[in-house]
């Protein structure tokens, strides 16, 4: 009867431990941040009926996540203590990359796999870069290579690297994702531009 006792006291404790987190006895909620599309204009240089399909972009394993990368010195990977992205990066840069071009007013349409358009180019995006540099001054640096495909055909009818960068004003994690969302929203405008422009 003793160890019936016990045994039914160690389970209420296991249970109960549980409950503790909920309650708030866990570490507590992360800065979760997005990034912005750009504000690309409908008067741009040039207008096209194509219809684009942007494909989720690929990217090392250490920016495949939703930890928003810092690096103090060439060559040193860190990630930003309590903040997060509200979603694995290339996702994120996918939607937003989508929108931006959507934005712009100057496609036939522009959709993400699956979403049944017709498709005449891809935008095949790789996320080189997508960090806070911490040496010689706190700046956000974005560099995306991005390839246009033709999807009828499969060869490759341009290939851009696109290098942005926005100095860090202010400290705390709001202070380096804004920097990171201003890069990143100039990289966008000019990856619209020049595709646009190569279709």
């Amino acid at each position: 009867m003793k160890l019936c006792r016990n045994l039914f006291v160690g389970t209420l404790v296991a249970l109960a431990l549980p409950g503790c987190a909920l309650l708030g006895g866990g570490s507590s909620p992360l800065d979760t941040y997005e990034l912005s599309a750009a504000s690309t204009s409908e008067s741009g240089p040039r207008r096209s009926r194509a219809q684009l399909l942007i494909a989720e972009p690929s990217a090392l394993k250490s920016l495949d996540s939703v930890n928003i990368v810092i690096k103090p010195v060439a060559g040193e990977i860190q990630y930003l203590k309590g903040a997060q992205w509200a979603d694995r990066l290339p996702k994120v840069v996918q939607a937003r990359l989508a929108e931006s071009f959507e934005s712009s007013g100057r496609l036939g349409g522009v959709g993400k796999p699956g979403e049944g358009l017709a498709i005449d180019y891809q935008v095949i995006t790789e996320i080189r870069a997508f960090e806070i540099r911490l040496d010689g001054g706190d700046r956000a640096n974005v560099e995306l290579f991005v390839r246009i495909l033709n999807d009828r055909n499969g060869t490759v009818r341009a290939a851009k690297t696109f290098t942005t960068q926005a100095a860090v004003s202010g400290t705390g994690n709001a202070a380096y994702a804004a920097a990171l969302d201003i890069a990143f929203r100039a990289a966008s405008d000019e990856i619209v531009d020049w595709s646009i422009s190569r279709i």
